[in-house]
């Protein structure tokens, strides 16, 4: 696989991976941070994006949909305040075990914490209201932390 920055093949890759897991639709709160993952997405000829700008709505409309399915769809946003507006419909899908997956973006570790809102931080953002939680590692384009994404997906 081949991309034109480690970002973009890092977010193929994560695409992919959910496809062949069988997710079949993400929702997406564009923003910067989350570009490539949402442009992957929108490329995948496999999948539905529906593209809902508040955070929080699209939030509780993937949590819906999970409901309705069965199906985990997952959630895409940029960093800071924005990953923590799907909190509340975290903690919901959580208590009532309704699959939910949050793949928010997030800022180079040296930009972290920086005092703008987006920068706000992350780690652990969503405490234990989550099953499984991971901070991948800063894309690199070899082909073993390619295989280790793939493989945490």
């Amino acid at each position: 696989m081949t991309a034109p920055n480690r970002n973009t093949l890092w977010a193929r890759a994560i695409v992919d991976e959910l496809v062949d897991a069988g997710v079949d639709a993400v929702v997406v709160s564009p923003g910067s941070r989350s570009t490539p993952l949402t442009v992957a997405a929108a490329r995948h000829e496999e999948l539905h994006v529906f593209s809902l700008l508040d955070e929080r709505s699209a939030a509780y409309f993937a949590l819906g949909r999970a409901r309705r399915t069965g199906r985990v769809t997952p959630l895409i946003c940029t960093s800071g305040t924005a990953a923590a507006n799907y909190h509340p419909a975290v903690m919901e899908a959580s208590n009532a075990r309704v699959p939910l997956l949050a793949l928010t973006a997030d800022r180079p570790p040296e930009l972290r914490d920086s005092g703008a809102n987006q920068t706000a931080d992350q780690e652990k953002l969503y405490g234990d209201a989550t099953r499984f939680y991971k901070d991948l590692p800063e894309p690199a384009a070899a082909d073993r932390a390619l295989r280790s994404v793939r493989t945490t997906v």
